[in-house]
């Protein structure tokens, strides 16, 4: 992300220590994650260190240091999820995808991750892709649920 964009977000959030969160999450937006010389762009206008910049872009999960694919998969791995079957669909999209959970996909179409708890036990497993919940899952129906995103992205490209 250049500077002068991240200098743009700064000023619509206010060139004041308080707008770092804002400014972040914007950036995260735009960029899908946290580029270094942005972090430096930001810790220089809104005058804080940049060790504080580090320090809130690595405690948030929201927040990513790495490149993330254009669709954020996550999958549950919580307790519900867990013991029916979370465990074989978080398999299934690795092997689907090719990459190991932590990772993105070399075209940086997917980034597939695991978290604790989605909040939607009842529906268990459960798959979220660019915050479309996808309850009930199994290895059958990742197919399928891929193929829908990357055709998709595959539209838009066109």
């Amino acid at each position: 992300m250049v500077g002068e964009t991240v200098k743009t977000i700064v000023a619509r959030f206010g060139f004041h220590e308080h707008a770092l969160i804002a400014v972040l999450q914007e950036i995260q937006r735009q960029a899908n994650w946290l580029p270094p010389e942005s972090l430096a762009t930001v810790a220089r206008l809104l005058r804080v260190p940049e060790s504080r910049v580090y320090g809130i872009a690595s405690f948030y999960r929201a927040f990513s240091l790495k490149p993330r694919g254009k669709h954020l998969v996550h999958v549950c791995l919580g307790t519900a999820c867990h013991v029916r079957g979370g465990v074989r669909v978080k398999e299934a999209v690795e092997r689907e995808l090719g990459i190991a959970a932590g990772e993105t996909t070399t075209d940086k179409r997917f980034t597939l991750e695991t978290v604790n708890c989605l909040g939607a036990c009842a529906l268990g497993p459960v798959a979220v892709v660019d915050g479309e919940y996808h309850g009930h899952m199994n290895t059958q129906k990742v197919t399928a649920m891929l193929s829908a995103y990357a055709a998709a992205a595959r539209k838009v490209e066109e």
